[in-house]
């Protein structure tokens, strides 16, 4: 595909299918493959070697770091980070005798979430707004907003700020990001952001 006067950027070793949507100021790398019907919003970066697979929707400023296959059933909000060589799937049983396309199972990566590098992401589920993924979980069970998630089987261990940072709450179920100083507030086994999402 020729990108020469093209609002983004598709490295010459890569291969972008008919039907693939790409915004403004999107990047992709060396070794890629965009298969078509399948959607980049607005300033994506997409490492080397990453597979998109058909009808995946990628939203605005993802960014998907090396070695990362986006398989069909696969959605991902704005401003999601896919750490390298994490994993979808999207069929629950897999057989190589057994076709199931038909049984694919969508996977939702809801706004600001972030993947670690080399987890596992089970179809069928959605990891809420601003979930952080540590490295090497493995994960089964949709996880809340928020909530942070570690380990093999996944499980939640805490919650995270929209910078990234750890949440501690106090008696009255209140707590601030170090780092950016926004509040947060536990309620009824939720976190909600008192500074809007």
């Amino acid at each position: 595909m020729n990108t020469q006067d093209k609002p983004y950027f598709v490295h010459e070793s890569s291969y972008v299918d008919e039907g693939v949507e790409i915004g403004k100021g999107s990047k992709i790398w060396h070794f890629c493959h965009l298969m078509g019907p399948s959607k980049l919003g607005e300033n994506c970066n997409l490492g080397q070697n990453v597979v998109v697979s058909p009808e995946v929707q990628l939203g605005n400023r993802v960014k998907v770091q090396n070695n990362v296959s986006i398989y069909t059933g696969v959605t991902c909000e704005d401003d999601v980070f896919l750490g390298p060589s994490m994993v979808f799937t999207n069929v629950y049983n897999p057989r190589s005798a057994v076709v199931r396309k038909n049984e694919f199972r969508k996977t939702l990566v809801k706004k600001g979430a972030t993947i670690g590098a080399n987890a596992t992401i089970v179809c069928g589920i959605e990891i809420g707004k601003y979930a952080f993924i540590g490295a090497g979980a493995m994960v089964n069970r949709s996880v809340p907003d928020f909530g942070l998630v570690v380990g093999n089987p996944g499980r939640q261990i805490g919650w995270m700020s929209k910078a990234g940072k750890r949440l501690h709450f106090d008696e009255e179920g209140k707590a601030v990001c170090p780092e950016a100083l926004d509040r947060y507030r536990f309620i009824e086994g939720k976190v909600v952001s008192l500074d809007g999402l």
